[in-house]
């Protein structure tokens, strides 16, 4: 390859800079969604939620839950992006809207599996109903944009 060539790719540490800045973005837009459906769960029952403990709880949950989120989600994005890096070498000028789907499109597709197998009803309450989940996907789906549009291919002009 040639890095005259405008379509040379981005350097691997540039690559792994974006997908690791993708990642934190998905990783705390979906622990804080999951967080705030659950606050929102408890003061619908009637539990006095003051900002502050909002705040605090939504800490927590970055430090407690962020960790298992960031493992739902790196299994799901790893084969999702694969393919769509694959696609994307054919079309570049669809990559942020293929790894957007693939992110997309993975995250449900992990939950719904973890699901499957926790003897729970689900693992993510916040993700039970169609508004948590979609909330959910959409740091995914914006993350994986992310990814797609930090990794695209050098333009010369």
């Amino acid at each position: 390859m040639n890095p005259e060539d405008p379509s040379f790719p981005r350097p691997w540490r540039t690559r792994l800079l974006a997908f690791a800045g993708a990642a934190l973005f998905a990783i705390a837009w979906g622990s804080l969604v999951q967080t705030q459906f659950n606050l929102n769960a408890l003061a619908a029952l009637g539990v006095e939620m003051p900002l502050a403990l909002r705040l605090r709880t939504s800490v927590q949950d970055l430090r407690g839950f962020g960790p298992v989120y960031a493992a739902i989600v790196l299994a799901a994005w790893l084969p999702a992006f694969a393919l769509a890096a694959w696609l994307a070498r054919r079309h570049p000028a669809w990559r942020a809207a293929l790894f957007a789907l693939a992110a997309g499109v993975a995250l449900p597709l992990a939950i719904r599996a973890i699901d499957a197998a926790a003897p729970m009803p689900v693992l993510i309450d916040a993700t039970r109903g169609l508004g948590g989940l979609s909330a959910m996907v959409a740091g995914s789906v914006l993350g994986g944009a992310l990814f797609g549009w930090g990794t695209r291919p050098h333009l010369r002009g």
